[in-house]
């Protein structure tokens, strides 16, 4: 075994220390290895490790994990014992290995280039000149096959034209120039896939181990292959596996497109990273390898790049359209002028390839530089929406509320000790964790009161919820709504006034147990600090119409409402009642934002132009939804709105420059100015410099809204 790999202490401030290790310089594995390790030390928040200088960078939370403890981790890291651990340790993936093959790519494409043009007697630069065509003719033959002139025929003729005039330095160029953006957009391409899919990962810390007709709560990263877990309504399935017990919906959109959930019972195949919408699963573990849902999140996102932004679409048909006229132009300007060097001038120049090339690589930078603000986006369909809505929704709870809201009173009735109720409603919620039950079972846990299980199996109520049975009594917990008219609980007698009296500014559980009222937990739900100051910029940056909508009692909202400054409200609705509200917005000609965080937001998710989750809620949420905020605040939604409007005005931007500058190029081509290299060179260069623009930010790096 390898020993344990010794550092020092370069420099340190509270919360962040960089180390020098004593190694001349990790490989691309060794860092990775590395960096998945300090990752998943407790306390961790951030990691980035130099390979070149074989340094590390580590920022932690002193709370969490002291500064010597800390450095007792590193020392015990080493290079075998990752090998040994990553059966069962999920990976991080750094896209470091992918940088460093486009970078390695890019150089030698360069030197060849030049080497060859430099070194190389014309001869064999000619050769050269036709091995490299033979892919461009290759690919203009096979769009001509099929009856289509398109953006591959015409680069296939200038090529052609350039070698048949022996004209090697255009011809040349050309190719290099066309393939140095092929380079670049798959580089960018294959990036931005890399960052959305960790941005997207959903961490599943722990799961529901079924031991001896129990579930037990137990990190995931204890589970082996073989072992029975359960996954309950709303929750997310963190491995592949073979159902034994149960009967579930399960919603595989994520990684087969279906747009109806499939039905699962005992003998059925689950995934890794499908969510359960209805009932509940206990399959065996078939495979936890951590890259299996990495892996499945890529697929899903190569997959979604299917559903295209109309601009993107717009861009892609307008260029192919174009290319007759280009051909057209040409045998114009030889039959006006019978200068075939005028006439070839345009045939070099197109408006194809900047089209095709600067529009899909400014939403694929877009979509980058949203990951980097922990903005998951999954199509470039949902920014050009984003930045066209005018209508945004809020759900209140866990969205323009903090997400861990906390118990402030639990009044009793029929007798029953405060203590007795607190243990059953945590016992109940802990199996379907969303705000409101994260509160009960933390409430539980702070007073040290066990909850271990004491009922039959449970049942979720979407947006209502919990029944089951404790002893020979049936016990329900959820709204007002569930408890009272659907379950017909009643009040017990001599108690009316009291239950009149519970503080209306809380949100409320209701907990009955054999059709009697047994207690109701008032729920504090703080709103986030930053909710007021983010509702007035949204307005600002184009939402003419901000709505929140929740399930809460009319005083409760109109609170909140009023704090925030949101310009309508609606209360205790159902989820139905959000995906309506949504079409009617639609069917006036507008487009609408959903921001939720439960599964009762799904529908209305689903119905919004553009749903967008935020990553403390619940897992069906966030793969139903188009975006997903994994942050910690709500600026996130002001960062997006910027940048899916500065999108737009790129491309347009784009636009008039492809249109004016190739214009200007086919005239001065036609009028004599500008040789047929020269407007090869001008034209390829002006596409390739407004890729690499179109791959910048689009956010002013030091304009952050803190």
């Amino acid at each position: 075994m390898q020993p344990a790999v010794r550092f020092k202490i370069e420099h340190e401030i509270k919360g962040r220390i960089r180390l020098s290790f004593v190694w001349k310089r990790f490989t691309v594995e060794q860092a990775d290895a590395l960096e998945n390790y300090l990752l998943l030390i407790h306390g961790v928040t951030q990691v980035k490790v130099y390979e070149r200088t074989a340094d590390a960078a580590i920022s932690y939370c002193p709370s969490q994990i002291s500064r010597n403890d800390l450095l007792k981790k590193v020392k015990e890291f080493s290079f075998s014992n990752i090998a040994k651990g990553s059966e069962t340790m999920p990976k991080i993936q750094t896209g470091r290995a992918l940088n460093r093959y486009y970078k390695e790519k890019l150089t030698s494409k360069f030197l060849l280039h030049w080497g060859c043009r430099l070194f190389l007697p014309a001869p064999l630069r000619f050769a050269k000149a036709i091995l490299q065509s033979l892919h461009f003719f290759k690919e203009g033959l096979s769009c001509l096959m099929k009856g289509k002139l398109e953006v591959p025929v015409l680069d296939a003729a200038a090529i052609g034209v350039s070698l048949i005039r022996q004209d090697i330095a255009t011809a040349g160029s050309v190719m290099f120039l066309l393939q140095i953006g092929e380079l670049l957009e798959e580089w960018t391409h294959k990036k931005s896939v890399d960052d959305l899919a960790k941005s997207m990962c959903l961490n599943v810390d722990d799961v529901w181990l079924c031991k001896d007709g129990t579930e037990i709560s137990v990190p995931i990263t204890s589970i082996k292959e073989g072992d029975l877990i359960c996954v309950h309504a709303g929750g997310m399935i963190p491995m592949d596996g073979l159902v034994k017990q149960g009967e579930a919906m399960v919603n595989q959109a994520s990684l087969t497109g279906e747009s109806v959930p499939v039905h699962k019972e005992a003998g059925s195949y689950v995934y890794a990273g499908t969510v359960i919408e209805e009932g509940q699963l206990c399959f065996e573990v078939k495979q936890v390898s951590g890259d299996s849902r990495y892996d499945k999140i890529i697929t899903m996102i190569e997959e979604s790049e299917k559903i295209k932004s109309s601009i993107e679409s717009k861009a892609e048909h307008l260029a192919d359209r174009l290319v007759p006229f280009s051909f057209l132009g040409t045998l114009v300007t030889y039959l006006l002028t019978r200068n075939i060097t005028k006439a070839i001038s345009i045939l070099m120049v197109d408006f194809s390839c900047a089209l095709k090339l600067a529009m899909p690589l400014s939403v694929l930078s877009a979509m980058r530089e949203c990951s980097f603000h922990k903005i998951a986006v999954k199509g470039g369909k949902f920014l050009e929406a984003a930045a066209q809505a005018q209508t945004l929704v809020f759900d209140k709870t866990g969205t323009l509320t903090k997400s861990q809201p906390t118990v402030a009173e639990i009044v009793t009735f029929n007798g029953y000790q405060r203590d007795d109720m607190l243990r059953l409603a945590a016992c109940l919620e802990e199996h379907f964790p969303h705000s409101m039950a994260n509160a009960v079972v933390m409430q539980a846990n702070r007073e040290g009161l066990s909850h271990e299980e004491m009922h039959s199996q449970v049942e979720y109520v979407v947006a209502h919820g919990i029944s089951s049975r404790v002893a020979d009594d049936k016990v329900v917990i959820g709204s007002q709504h569930f408890v009272f008219e659907d379950e017909g609980v009643i009040i017990p007698e001599g108690e009316e006034e009291k239950f009149a009296s519970i503080p209306s500014q809380y949100s409320h559980l209701h907990l009955a147990i054999s059709g009697r009222l047994a207690a109701v937990i008032c729920i504090e739900d703080p709103l986030r600090e930053e909710a007021s100051k983010v509702i007035a910029q949204l307005k600002k940056s184009g939402f003419d119409k901000i709505v929140m909508m929740t399930g809460d009692n009319a005083k409760t909202a109109k609170a909140v409402a009023e704090k925030v400054g949101v310009d309508e409200f609606y209360s205790e609705v159902l989820p139905e009642d959000k995906a309506e509200f949504i079409r009617k917005e639609k069917a006036q000609g507008r487009t609408v934002l959903m921001v939720g965080d439960g599964i009762n937001d799904s529908p209305a998710l689903s119905e919004a132009d553009v749903g967008v989750s935020i990553s403390e809620g619940a897992q069906l949420a966030q793969m139903i939804s188009d975006i997903t905020l994994s942050g910690d605040n709500l600026y996130e939604l002001v960062t997006l709105k910027e940048i899916s409007k500065l999108l737009m005005k790129r491309i347009h931007s784009s636009y008039r420059f492809v249109i004016g500058f190739n214009l200007s190029l086919i005239l001065l081509g036609a009028a004599g100015v500008l040789s047929p290299a020269m407007s090869a060179l001008l034209h390829n260069s002006s596409t390739l410099a407004l890729g690499l623009k179109n791959m910048t930010n689009l956010l002013d790096p030091s304009a952050e809204n803190k």
